[in-house]
């Protein structure tokens, strides 16, 4: 069952959603021209539903003879000595077109007298000669070409396999088979089976070029022959009103088929890129943060946990974390420059991610990929390092533990302190000779202020030294998490400001080719 052919609405509305898509990505002239075209088919919709038809031809294929038969009266005049037709003449059956012509700037125009309900609507141009040695007459054959609803092209025995013809104006069209017709003219010069084999020829050069549905005429505008038959198929053209329509369905077709080149496989979906992210994050100094938060959660680990009488050594070193100036999202950060290594593999990272985005698309395609990696590579800097800066990198107190060893710390400083002043009573006691007036405890035969001074002093040394590598792997633990932390951050930083904008430019590409393939849809 043959399916319903797709609307000039729907048709043009797909070509228009293409254009957009490609709008700021492909730089190629078939967008431009696709573009064109929609302007053309906004303005001559608007103009209504009469029936432009045009007769092409060389100079001396008796065109403009054909069209005065047509018309019933001189109105073009072919040169004497050189027949050629300088410029276009309209000859209008029924209402007058005078808004039509004025957008086909067609200056000469003639309402024809005679009333004929078979041709009611026509409006018949007589084109300048495509071959014509004035350039001006050429350019405004090929701009009335692109315009017209119906391009009758008059050959002549001599010249109707002309390659110039051919090439420029038959099989390019082969896509408006619907909307083109082919005369042979002046086969009145010809006897029967020379005009006979002419024909045959001719038709097989259209079959080859595509245009096995183009009706092919024999005429003569001289004697009248072939005339009713040609007439007849131009009034089926302006009864079916819909000429203009099928015309721009064509180069709807045509246009859309020529952005198609620009289509490609879809390629396969980006996966999150761990080297990337790596890659992204180095650039950007998180491991220098991860030292950071290691250095920082181990001076305030030994800060809790350390000797009390050597804390305040710690102190004069600055916090690793504050020197990063890490305090605000809003404030630039003091990360080191990214090495030459690091950009190294930056640039390659990105570089992958690229191909593999493009992978199967058409170099248009590609060229906006890189400019978009391109583009946002740029503005990735400030962006990670605003994200960096507003990391939660984890708690700033040192684990519960580490109070309970300060606790315990001070508790043997305390020990120390009192067995330091029980001694320095003695040592005053002494000195007033009155050291026999109290007893002096012993342990294993060691004073108790002297074992309390020095077992204070040497356990908290102790201590300190025992809790150092807990302190230690409690800093690369906290290290560790706040590397989970950085890598989250910057993959978000990767998905939202590359692999996002990446996708979107290539499910434009997706769209981009579906729209099209609609638009030609037949």
């Amino acid at each position: 069952m043959k399916s319903k052919e797709l609307p000039l609405s729907e048709r043009l509305a797909a070509l228009r959603e293409a254009v957009e898509l490609a709008e700021d990505r492909l730089e190629v002239p078939e967008v431009g021209a696709a573009r064109s075209l929609l302007a053309k088919a906004g303005a001559r919709e608007a103009l209504g539903d009469a029936t432009v038809v045009a007769l092409a031809g060389a100079t001396g294929s008796g065109k403009s003879t054909l069209f005065n038969a047509l018309a019933g009266t001189e109105l073009s005049s072919p040169g004497v000595r050189r027949p050629t037709t300088g410029v276009a003449h309209a000859c209008v059956w029924g209402e007058p077109a005078d808004r039509l012509l004025d957008w086909l700037e067609v200056p000469r125009r003639h309402r024809h007298e005679q009333p004929d309900p078979a041709l009611d609507g026509l409006v018949l141009l007589d084109l300048p000669d495509h071959d014509s040695t004035r350039l001006e007459n050429r350019l405004e054959v090929d701009r009335l070409v692109q315009l017209v609803d119906v391009l009758v092209w008059v050959l002549d025995p001599q010249k109707y396999a002309d390659a110039a013809v051919h090439d420029r104006y038959l099989a390019p069209y082969a896509g408006h088979a619907g909307v083109l017709l082919v005369v042979l003219n002046q086969v009145d010069r010809l006897d029967q089976t020379a005009a006979q084999e002419c024909l045959t020829d001719l038709r097989g050069l259209l079959d080859s070029e595509g245009l096995q549905k183009t009706p092919l005429y024999a005429a003569s505008a001289r004697t009248g022959q072939g005339l009713p038959e040609l007439r007849q198929g131009l009034a089926r053209k302006v009864a079916a009103r819909r000429a203009a329509s099928d015309r721009l369905a064509a180069d709807v077709r045509g246009a859309a088929s020529g952005l198609q080149q620009h289509c490609g496989s879809a390629p396969k979906p980006l996966k999150k890129d761990a080297a990337l992210t790596q890659a992204l994050g180095d650039a950007a100094g998180v491991p220098a943060v991860v030292k950071a938060v290691e250095g920082s959660a181990k001076r305030r680990g030994t800060a809790r946990t350390g000797w009390p009488v050597l804390r305040w050594a710690a102190k004069l070193r600055p916090d690793p974390l504050r020197r990063l100036h890490l305090e605000s999202p809003a404030a630039r950060t003091s990360l080191p420059v990214p090495t030459a290594t690091q950009t190294a593999g930056l640039q390659g990272a990105l570089r992958s991610v690229r191909d593999r985005a493009g992978d199967g698309l058409p170099q248009a395609w590609r060229d906006d990929l890189r400019r978009t990696v391109e583009a946002r590579e740029e503005r990735l800097p400030d962006r990670l390092d605003r994200a960096i800066a507003g990391t939660d990198l984890g708690p700033d107190e040192p684990p519960a533990w580490t109070a309970l060893v300060g606790g315990l710390q001070w508790l043997l400083l305390a020990t120390a302190l009192v067995g330091a002043l029980w001694l320095l009573a003695l040592v005053a006691l002494g000195y007033l000779q009155l050291d026999d007036v109290l007893p002096l405890p012993r342990v294993q035969g060691i004073p108790l202020p002297t074992l309390l001074l020095g077992a204070g002093l040497l356990a908290g040394l102790l201590l300190a030294v025992l809790t150092r590598p807990f302190v230690r792997a409690g800093a690369r633990r906290r290290g560790r998490q706040a590397r989970r932390r950085l890598d989250a951050v910057v993959a978000e930083v990767v998905q939202s400001e590359l692999l996002g904008p990446v996708e979107e430019a290539r499910a434009a590409h997706d769209r981009f080719c579906a729209t099209l393939a609609r638009a030609v849809q037949v």
